[in-house]
Protein backbone atom coordinates (compact mmCIF):
# COMPACT_ATOMS: atom_id res chain seq x y z
CA UNK A 1 0.00 0.00 0.00
CA UNK A 2 1.42 3.28 -1.07
CA UNK A 3 -0.08 6.65 0.91
CA UNK A 4 1.05 10.35 -0.01
CA UNK A 5 0.44 13.41 2.38
CA UNK A 6 1.40 16.98 1.57
CA UNK A 7 1.26 19.57 4.32
CA UNK A 8 1.29 23.06 5.21
CA UNK A 9 4.18 24.48 7.75
CA UNK A 10 3.93 24.96 10.86
CA UNK A 11 6.68 26.51 13.70
CA UNK A 12 8.11 25.30 17.28
CA UNK A 13 10.88 26.83 19.09
CA UNK A 14 13.44 23.57 19.50
CA UNK A 15 15.91 23.98 22.40
CA UNK A 16 18.20 20.87 21.83
CA UNK A 17 21.60 22.08 23.72
CA UNK A 18 23.64 20.25 21.16
CA UNK A 19 22.66 23.01 18.31
CA UNK A 20 25.15 24.99 17.03
CA UNK A 21 22.37 27.51 15.94
CA UNK A 22 20.20 29.34 19.09
CA UNK A 23 17.82 30.89 16.82
CA UNK A 24 14.09 29.77 15.88
CA UNK A 25 13.71 27.61 13.60
CA UNK A 26 10.64 26.64 11.67
CA UNK A 27 10.09 23.39 9.98
CA UNK A 28 7.60 22.83 7.49
CA UNK A 29 5.60 19.76 6.93
CA UNK A 30 7.04 17.80 3.95
CA UNK A 31 5.66 15.81 1.17
CA UNK A 32 5.86 12.37 1.35
CA UNK A 33 5.00 8.73 0.45
CA UNK A 34 5.08 5.73 2.80
CA UNK A 35 5.51 2.10 0.97
CA UNK A 36 3.79 -0.19 3.93
CA UNK A 37 1.86 -3.41 4.48
CA UNK A 38 -0.13 -5.07 7.19
CA UNK A 39 2.96 -7.67 7.09
CA UNK A 40 5.32 -5.09 8.30
CA UNK A 41 4.43 -6.04 11.29
CA UNK A 42 5.92 -2.97 12.69
CA UNK A 43 9.36 -5.42 13.94
CA UNK A 44 11.87 -3.03 12.60
CA UNK A 45 12.30 1.11 12.37
CA UNK A 46 10.93 2.05 9.29
CA UNK A 47 13.40 3.79 6.31
CA UNK A 48 12.94 7.71 5.49
CA UNK A 49 15.06 8.52 2.47
CA UNK A 50 15.77 12.48 0.98
CA UNK A 51 16.70 12.84 -2.21
CA UNK A 52 19.36 15.48 -3.61
CA UNK A 53 19.39 19.10 -4.84
CA UNK A 54 17.37 19.41 -7.94
CA UNK A 55 15.56 15.55 -7.24
CA UNK A 56 12.50 14.97 -5.38
CA UNK A 57 10.68 11.72 -4.16
CA UNK A 58 9.22 10.08 -6.84
CA UNK A 59 12.97 9.64 -8.01
CA UNK A 60 13.33 6.86 -5.52
CA UNK A 61 9.62 5.21 -6.18
CA UNK A 62 10.89 1.91 -7.81
CA UNK A 63 14.17 1.39 -4.98
CA UNK A 64 11.57 2.08 -2.44
CA UNK A 65 8.59 -0.45 -3.56
CA UNK A 66 11.77 -3.20 -3.88
CA UNK A 67 13.37 -2.27 -0.17
CA UNK A 68 10.18 -2.42 1.08
CA UNK A 69 9.40 -5.80 0.17
CA UNK A 70 13.60 -6.86 0.66
CA UNK A 71 13.33 -5.65 3.88
CA UNK A 72 9.22 -5.34 5.12
CA UNK A 73 10.08 -2.21 6.90
CA UNK A 74 8.05 0.54 6.36
CA UNK A 75 9.72 2.84 3.65
CA UNK A 76 8.92 6.07 3.81
CA UNK A 77 10.30 9.06 1.02
CA UNK A 78 10.14 12.91 1.29
CA UNK A 79 10.43 15.66 -0.48
CA UNK A 80 12.86 18.53 0.93
CA UNK A 81 11.77 21.84 1.27
CA UNK A 82 11.79 23.93 -2.10
CA UNK A 83 11.70 20.36 -3.87
CA UNK A 84 8.91 18.27 -5.28
CA UNK A 85 5.48 18.89 -3.63
CA UNK A 86 6.57 20.26 -0.64
CA UNK A 87 6.15 23.88 0.45
CA UNK A 88 8.47 26.50 -0.69
CA UNK A 89 10.75 28.70 1.95
CA UNK A 90 12.93 31.87 1.77
CA UNK A 91 15.15 29.53 3.66
CA UNK A 92 17.25 26.20 3.71
CA UNK A 93 19.84 25.10 5.24
CA UNK A 94 21.12 21.16 6.89
CA UNK A 95 19.85 22.95 10.41
CA UNK A 96 16.30 23.04 8.74
CA UNK A 97 15.77 20.34 6.66
CA UNK A 98 16.91 18.03 9.55
CA UNK A 99 14.26 19.80 11.67
CA UNK A 100 11.77 18.88 8.74
CA UNK A 101 12.54 15.57 9.50
CA UNK A 102 12.49 14.98 12.88
CA UNK A 103 8.98 16.90 12.27
CA UNK A 104 7.51 14.08 10.10
CA UNK A 105 9.11 11.47 12.73
CA UNK A 106 7.02 13.02 15.08
CA UNK A 107 4.22 13.39 13.27
CA UNK A 108 4.28 10.14 12.00
CA UNK A 109 4.75 9.01 15.51
CA UNK A 110 7.82 7.49 14.09
CA UNK A 111 10.47 7.17 17.48
CA UNK A 112 13.24 5.73 15.45
CA UNK A 113 14.40 5.24 11.80
CA UNK A 114 16.86 4.15 9.69
CA UNK A 115 17.93 7.15 7.64
CA UNK A 116 19.27 7.26 3.86
CA UNK A 117 20.01 10.30 1.87
CA UNK A 118 21.68 11.42 -1.42
CA UNK A 119 23.25 14.04 -1.35
CA UNK A 120 21.90 16.96 0.08
CA UNK A 121 20.02 14.54 1.58
CA UNK A 122 22.46 12.63 2.86
CA UNK A 123 24.14 15.51 4.71
CA UNK A 124 20.58 16.55 5.90
CA UNK A 125 20.14 12.95 7.26
CA UNK A 126 24.20 13.07 8.45
CA UNK A 127 23.41 16.41 10.66
CA UNK A 128 20.17 14.60 12.15
CA UNK A 129 21.86 11.52 13.47
CA UNK A 130 24.49 13.82 14.54
CA UNK A 131 22.14 16.10 16.73
CA UNK A 132 19.13 13.51 17.51
CA UNK A 133 21.33 10.34 17.33
CA UNK A 134 18.32 8.87 19.81
CA UNK A 135 15.95 9.09 16.46
CA UNK A 136 18.09 7.07 14.63
CA UNK A 137 18.70 3.51 14.12
CA UNK A 138 21.39 3.33 11.03
CA UNK A 139 22.88 6.00 8.59
CA UNK A 140 23.25 5.40 5.03
CA UNK A 141 24.83 8.67 3.07
CA UNK A 142 25.04 8.21 -0.05
CA UNK A 143 27.74 9.64 -2.31
CA UNK A 144 28.37 12.41 -0.48
CA UNK A 145 30.82 13.66 2.49
CA UNK A 146 30.69 15.61 5.10
CA UNK A 147 33.76 17.65 4.28
CA UNK A 148 33.57 20.25 1.97
CA UNK A 149 35.14 20.13 -1.01
CA UNK A 150 35.59 21.86 -4.33
CA UNK A 151 33.30 19.61 -6.19
CA UNK A 152 30.22 20.50 -4.00
CA UNK A 153 30.80 24.04 -4.59
CA UNK A 154 30.97 23.98 -8.13
CA UNK A 155 27.21 22.84 -8.18
CA UNK A 156 26.73 26.68 -8.44
CA UNK A 157 27.41 26.50 -12.24
CA UNK A 158 24.51 24.27 -12.43
CA UNK A 159 21.95 26.59 -10.97
CA UNK A 160 23.60 29.22 -13.07
CA UNK A 161 22.88 27.36 -16.16
CA UNK A 162 19.24 26.87 -14.96
CA UNK A 163 18.78 30.48 -13.72
CA UNK A 164 19.72 31.25 -17.51
CA UNK A 165 16.76 29.12 -18.97
CA UNK A 166 13.89 31.41 -20.92
CA UNK A 167 10.88 30.09 -19.62
CA UNK A 168 8.96 32.50 -21.87
CA UNK A 169 8.68 30.66 -24.84
CA UNK A 170 5.07 29.76 -26.64
CA UNK A 171 4.23 26.46 -28.05
CA UNK A 172 4.04 23.00 -25.75
CA UNK A 173 6.21 21.75 -22.67
CA UNK A 174 8.18 19.47 -25.12
CA UNK A 175 9.59 22.53 -27.03
CA UNK A 176 10.09 24.41 -24.08
CA UNK A 177 12.30 21.51 -22.74
CA UNK A 178 13.91 21.33 -26.26
CA UNK A 179 14.84 24.84 -26.19
CA UNK A 180 16.11 23.99 -22.42
CA UNK A 181 18.33 21.28 -23.20
CA UNK A 182 20.06 23.39 -25.95
CA UNK A 183 20.70 25.89 -23.69
CA UNK A 184 21.98 23.35 -20.89
CA UNK A 185 24.73 22.05 -23.92
CA UNK A 186 27.24 23.74 -23.72
CA UNK A 187 27.65 24.02 -19.88
CA UNK A 188 26.45 20.47 -18.33
CA UNK A 189 28.22 17.95 -21.21
CA UNK A 190 25.95 14.57 -19.57
CA UNK A 191 22.87 14.20 -21.29
CA UNK A 192 21.83 12.02 -18.63
CA UNK A 193 22.10 14.97 -16.23
CA UNK A 194 20.24 17.51 -18.11
CA UNK A 195 17.24 15.11 -18.84
CA UNK A 196 17.08 14.62 -14.94
CA UNK A 197 17.03 18.41 -14.65
CA UNK A 198 14.90 19.13 -16.77
CA UNK A 199 12.22 16.70 -15.00
CA UNK A 200 11.93 19.67 -12.61
CA UNK A 201 10.58 21.85 -15.79
CA UNK A 202 6.51 22.07 -15.31
CA UNK A 203 3.58 24.05 -17.00
CA UNK A 204 1.38 25.55 -14.45
CA UNK A 205 -1.32 27.71 -15.93
CA UNK A 206 -0.34 27.64 -19.45
CA UNK A 207 2.97 29.18 -18.32
CA UNK A 208 6.54 27.12 -17.63
CA UNK A 209 7.97 27.40 -14.68
CA UNK A 210 10.41 25.25 -12.35
CA UNK A 211 9.40 22.90 -9.75
CA UNK A 212 12.10 23.13 -7.29
CA UNK A 213 12.22 26.56 -5.70
CA UNK A 214 15.29 27.63 -7.53
CA UNK A 215 15.87 31.27 -6.34
CA UNK A 216 15.70 29.94 -3.30
CA UNK A 217 18.28 27.10 -3.94
CA UNK A 218 20.54 30.06 -5.44
CA UNK A 219 20.42 32.14 -2.63
CA UNK A 220 20.80 29.49 0.36
CA UNK A 221 23.58 27.71 -1.78
CA UNK A 222 27.13 29.07 -1.35
CA UNK A 223 26.80 29.42 2.61
CA UNK A 224 24.16 26.95 3.85
CA UNK A 225 24.01 24.20 1.17
CA UNK A 226 28.07 23.91 -0.21
CA UNK A 227 29.17 23.16 3.10
CA UNK A 228 28.71 20.89 5.41
CA UNK A 229 27.25 22.73 9.22
CA UNK A 230 30.36 22.95 11.78
CA UNK A 231 29.52 20.17 15.16
CA UNK A 232 30.83 19.78 17.95
CA UNK A 233 29.64 16.27 18.91
CA UNK A 234 29.41 12.44 16.93
CA UNK A 235 27.04 9.72 15.85
CA UNK A 236 28.56 6.67 17.56
CA UNK A 237 25.10 4.64 15.62
CA UNK A 238 25.97 1.95 12.46
CA UNK A 239 26.74 4.15 9.80
CA UNK A 240 27.08 2.71 5.94
CA UNK A 241 28.94 5.47 3.58
CA UNK A 242 27.84 3.95 -0.24
CA UNK A 243 29.36 6.12 -3.09
CA UNK A 244 29.96 5.25 -6.86
CA UNK A 245 33.41 4.08 -8.12
CA UNK A 246 33.14 6.86 -10.97
CA UNK A 247 32.30 9.38 -8.45
CA UNK A 248 33.73 12.31 -6.83
CA UNK A 249 32.02 12.99 -3.83
CA UNK A 250 32.91 10.51 -1.53
CA UNK A 251 36.76 11.18 -1.37
CA UNK A 252 38.61 7.74 0.22
CA UNK A 253 41.00 10.43 1.26
CA UNK A 254 37.99 11.92 3.57
CA UNK A 255 37.69 8.51 5.12
CA UNK A 256 39.63 9.31 8.24
CA UNK A 257 37.92 12.71 9.01
CA UNK A 258 34.64 10.94 8.35
CA UNK A 259 35.90 8.61 11.21
CA UNK A 260 35.91 11.15 13.64
CA UNK A 261 32.20 12.42 12.76
CA UNK A 262 31.15 8.51 12.40
CA UNK A 263 32.96 6.39 14.55
CA UNK A 264 30.87 3.12 13.61
CA UNK A 265 31.32 3.59 10.22
CA UNK A 266 32.15 1.80 7.02
CA UNK A 267 32.65 2.28 3.20
CA UNK A 268 31.58 0.61 0.30
CA UNK A 269 31.72 2.02 -3.59
CA UNK A 270 29.86 0.53 -6.49
CA UNK A 271 32.29 0.16 -9.62
CA UNK A 272 31.08 1.61 -12.74
CA UNK A 273 28.83 3.98 -11.00
CA UNK A 274 28.72 8.00 -10.61
CA UNK A 275 27.24 9.97 -8.66
CA UNK A 276 23.74 8.77 -8.90
CA UNK A 277 24.66 5.62 -8.21
CA UNK A 278 20.97 4.39 -7.05
CA UNK A 279 19.34 4.69 -10.43
CA UNK A 280 22.35 3.62 -12.63
CA UNK A 281 23.37 0.38 -10.46
CA UNK A 282 20.03 -0.30 -8.86
CA UNK A 283 20.41 -3.98 -8.13
CA UNK A 284 24.08 -3.30 -6.76
CA UNK A 285 22.98 -0.34 -4.38
CA UNK A 286 19.87 -2.62 -3.02
CA UNK A 287 22.39 -5.72 -2.29
CA UNK A 288 24.47 -3.36 -0.29
CA UNK A 289 21.80 -1.61 1.31
CA UNK A 290 19.56 -4.41 2.47
CA UNK A 291 23.03 -6.20 3.65
CA UNK A 292 23.35 -3.43 5.84
CA UNK A 293 20.26 -3.22 7.08
CA UNK A 294 19.85 -7.06 7.94
CA UNK A 295 22.86 -6.30 10.77
CA UNK A 296 21.44 -3.28 12.18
Amino acid sequence: MIKSKSFLSMTCLLKDTRRPLSAKLEPIKMSYTSYESAADGGRKPPIIIMHGLFGCKSNWNSLSKTLHNMTHRKVITVDARNHGDSPHTLEQSYQLMAEDVKFLMEDLGVEKASLIGHSMGGRTMMYLAVIYPELVESLIPVDISPINSKEVSDIQSVIDVLRGVNLEVNGPISKVRKLADEHMKSSIESPILRQFLLTNLIEVNQKYKWRINLESINANFKNNLAVFPPIESTYDGQTYFIGGGDSVFLKPTDHEAIKQIFPSVKFDYIPGAGHWLHAEKPNEFLKLVTQFLATV
